[in-house]
């Protein structure tokens, strides 16, 4: 009875306290903010949210069973430290104004300064605090794409050190560069190169492919004597690609910033694109090796949904099946080149998936971009139109350019200086570490007791 009595107190007392508390709270600012499309992005973060931790299962699945550990870590490190750098001062530094055609905005918005919860950001009918959350997990997501090319011999502290700086000047200036009003958009635009990337195929995977790919050169091959191109765990590797097909969907049609047309026809290319690349890849892996495996189907999901990322909202689906089918054998033919270099150990194929299948994706915009659908106006080539096809071509060789010089000279910097402060011992594990593993050698937690 007294207990009875005790909660009936507390649920009295909560029926005065909650209304107070309530009025505090200021509503939405309806002129400047569509509830719909503002419940609709909140989905569209979680979903671009989880993609992160799906990206350590993959990768891990995709590694020898010691290294499982070090990935997760990896995982959630990123996660926190990018978040924060995000919120203190990536995301003025990308949607800042830095004057037209500039690399790199202001800092009008460090420490969340402007940033409101209830009234739109200008542009979408979204908070601006929402904007800046789905913004920031683009931003994390990116950056768990990267230490795939460097799993299995980076040191921990060398990775979160490269991400933090690369953050600053890889991703933040890429991001500002292309949707913040920067050299990309609007100053090749300006030029008579009208270029258009509507979720990240330059911002993310292009610039994670081919950073991942300096950061690999930068510190050097993983031991001879390791197991590699094996999968230690396929079902861990198959749930972690299922949520990122899951987590995609939130990725390219939230980008459109509110739910209208433009976001299902981005949805509708989408699916199409990865089932067409999937299918794609079976044919191809039974023509080269007689078989098909499960971490080939992966691969073959993935190419379409990296092909398709920077056009989904500008193409017909018709379009997006050829772009998924040519995603998967570019890709394919990516992964061989890469693995076949004897000079780069892209440990779990970011160049061969991402950067390649991100290439080919903001090529296809300039080949089969619809103008009613476009954000410059910029038909394709199918539609005869040849200047938004080049201007994808140079968005495409400053992305590689800059990305990796500047993720190369960060990397190398940081492997300089752990070597002078720690008696030798740089960004890359010995090669005695690397078959102790990472897993006890970096973090004492195997993965598995046995």
């Amino acid at each position: 009875m007294k207990a009875i009595l005790g909660i009936a107190a507390v649920a009295s007392a909560a029926t005065l306290l909650i209304p107070t508390a309530s009025a505090a709270v200021p509503s939405f600012d309806e002129d400047s903010v569509d509830l719909v499309s503002s419940l609709f992005m909140f989905l569209a973060t979680m979903m671009v949210f989880i993609m992160a931790p799906a990206i350590a299962l993959f990768y891990g699945g995709m590694l020898r069973k010691q290294s499982m550990t070090s990935l997760m870590a990896q995982c959630i490190g990123v996660m926190a430290l990018v978040g924060i750098i995000w919120w203190a001062v990536g995301y003025s530094l990308t949607f800042g104004d830095g004057g037209n055609g500039g690399i790199i905005g202001n800092l009008d918005y460090i420490l969340g300064q402007g940033i409101d919860a209830s009234v739109g950001n200008g542009v979408q009918m979204i908070p601006t605090a929402e904007f800046l959350l789905f913004q920031g997990t683009f931003a994390i997501v990116t950056a768990c794409i990267v230490f795939g090319a460097t799993a299995e011999r980076v040191r921990y502290p060398a990775i979160l050190a490269f991400l933090a700086i690369w953050s600053f000047l890889v991703y933040a200036p890429m991001a500002h560069m292309v949707w913040g009003g920067g050299f990309i958009s609007s100053g090749l635009t300006d030029m008579g190169l009208p270029n258009q990337d509507f979720a990240g195929g330059t911002v993310v995977h292009i610039c994670s492919g081919i950073s991942g790919v300096a950061a690999a050169l930068a510190i050097g091959r993983r031991s001879d004597r390791i197991m590699k191109g094996r999968a230690h765990n396929v079902p861990l590797m198959f749930i972690g690609c299922m949520l990122l097909w899951l987590g995609w969907f939130g990725f390219n049609c939230g980008s459109e910033g509110g739910f209208d047309s433009s976001a299902i026809l981005a949805m509708e290319n989408t699916f199409l694109a990865s089932c067409a690349s999937t299918l794609a890849w079976i044919l191809i892996q039974c023509i080269h090796v007689g078989r098909v495996s499960v971490t080939g189907l992966c691969a073959g999901v993935l190419a379409g949904l990296v092909g398709i990322t920077p056009g989904c909202g500008f193409v017909d689906p018709w379009a997006s099946v050829i772009i998924g089918v040519v995603a998967s054998v570019i890709c394919y033919a990516g992964i061989v080149f890469m693995r076949g270099r004897k000079d780069v150990d892209d440990a779990l194929d970011v160049m061969g998936l991402h950067g390649i299948g991100g290439i080919w994706g903001a090529i296809a915009v300039g080949i089969f971009s619809v103008a009613a659908y476009s954000w410059e106006g910029s038909g394709g080539l199918i539609a005869g139109q040849v200047d938004l096809l080049a201007g994808q071509a140079v968005s495409v060789v400053i992305t590689l350019a800059y990305c990796f010089v500047v993720s190369f000279v960060i990397m190398k910097v940081i492997d300089l200086v752990m070597r002078r402060i720690g008696g030798g011992r740089g960004a890359a594990l010995t090669e005695d570490e690397q078959m102790v593993c990472s897993d006890i050698v970096e973090h004492g937690e195997p993965s598995y007791i046995r």
